[in-house]
């Protein structure tokens, strides 16, 4: 395998990082921005997905879609529906919470935990395929 491709997965997984630790930090505010931490874990599960698609070799569309990417990564990793359950909720937070919409709500507190808690789903799934082999 091409050094490169690792290269690539690693800066994906960096990435994926950095919003996590973004999504984690914003929710230490007195009056922290939900809709913001939910958007933050929703980038670090699509990038934690994007990355392992590059290193299976498998091409993705530009996405927003949980459910697309985990649906690409079924076909060398057969578990992850069963393993990641209801991550498809992410997918909302990709791009509906960043703009206003006519009817706006303020996402509770509870969703924002569980959206972090779904992208640590993501992260330990995936680098348990890859078994650090990045």
């Amino acid at each position: 395998m091409k050094g490169d491709k690792f290269d690539v997965v690693r800066a994906w997984f960096k990435k994926a990082e950095n919003d996590l630790i973004t999504a984690e930090h914003t929710l230490t505010l007195e009056h922290p921005p939900y809709d913001t931490i939910c958007f933050h874990a929703e980038q670090c599960a699509e990038k934690y997905l994007k990355g392992f698609l590059t290193f299976l070799e498998i091409e993705f569309p530009k996405t927003h879609s949980i459910e697309d990417l985990v649906s690409l990564c079924k076909k060398s990793a057969p578990s992850i529906e069963s393993e990641l359950g209801d991550v498809e909720i992410l997918s909302s937070y990709g791009v509906e919470v960043r703009y206003p919409d006519e009817l706006y709500y303020d996402i509770p507190a509870e969703d924002a935990h569980e959206a972090i808690s779904l992208a640590k789903k993501v992260r330990e799934f995936v680098l348990g395929q890859l078994g650090g082999k990045i």
